[in-house]
């Protein structure tokens, strides 16, 4: 594994990487709150089979995090970012996995490129308004009517309790090391005005439920290979999204895992063996 930051559109951007010899390029991309290390575990294990490479998003991680005065904290922009990243780097055609905020980053990339998708693992990545759970009713309510005062409810999303539950909720008692959620947090405590920033992400993601439709229009036309494996109890994106995927992929393989949202915490090897099983 190798860690560096790149120069992409002025900015600097945290990468790892595992250099595979000859093998194809796997971009993963990651969810919120975390970063890239959240496929820590994961990339060793499918180093024998693909190149692995993945960034941490600006405003995330180790990643330059711009004032929101100079940079727009849109799924849009960071989708732009990801895209002129593979391009710095001269990918030309690759494997995606997306998780949580990473599959409408990935998917805005697949719409722009398709040429380049050799195929897609969601792991948690929902596109489908079925796979919204009930949280998402009341966010879509906020969107309506954005108060300050709602939006400053929201920003609960970025408390210890809430990142303990996303990694937690759904998993075996003593299966998740506390290394992801406590990293995420620093960053959370360390990255300036993070607050800010991830409230204009959680305002902005109506947006990606309005692409929802494009996305599905692409899985249609171009029918990549897709595994969907999912953490199967999930609150935030609830397996119903998994099982979306078939209405437009009848040959898509669906699994679930017995995980929440951040499956790959304690089902890191159940998820890298079928995705070379699959792949």
């Amino acid at each position: 594994m190798v860690y560096k930051k790149i120069t992409v559109n002025g900015l600097n951007v945290f990468c790892r990487e595992c250099e595979s010899v000859d093998k194809p390029y796997l971009v993963l991309f990651h969810g919120f709150p975390s970063s890239s290390h959240m496929f820590r575990d994961l990339m060793p294990l499918l180093e024998d089979k693909f190149h692995c490479i993945a960034m941490d998003y600006p405003g995330f991680g180790q990643s330059e995090s711009p004032s929101r005065d100079v940079f727009d904290y849109t799924f849009n922009h960071l989708a732009e970012i990801c895209d002129a990243f593979i391009e710095e780097i001269h990918i030309d055609k690759f494997y995606m996995y997306v998780f949580d905020y990473g599959a409408p980053i990935g998917f805005r990339i697949a719409l722009k490129h398709p040429e380049k998708i050799l195929g897609i693992i969601s792991q948690n990545g929902n596109v489908y308004e079925e796979g919204l759970g009930p949280k998402w009713a009341v966010r879509a309510e906020y969107w309506k009517n954005p108060t300050p005062e709602l939006r400053e409810s929201y920003k609960t999303a970025f408390s210890f309790d809430t990142v303990y539950g996303q990694y937690t909720f759904g998993t075996e008692e003593g299966s998740v090391s506390p290394d992801g959620y406590s990293l995420d947090m620093y960053y959370a405590s360390t990255i300036d005005d993070y607050a800010e920033k991830q409230s204009d992400l959680i305002f902005d993601y109506q947006n990606n439920v309005k692409l929802y439709p494009a996305f599905q229009e692409y899985l249609r036309t171009y029918k990549p290979k897709l595994l969907a494996i999912w953490g199967k109890e999930d609150p935030s994106f609830i397996w119903a999204g998994a099982e979306a995927f078939k209405k437009d992929l009848p040959d898509a393989r669906i699994v679930p895992v017995n995980s929440g949202h951040f499956a790959l915490e304690n089902c890191c090897r159940e998820i890298a063996d079928n995705i070379k099983e699959f792949f």
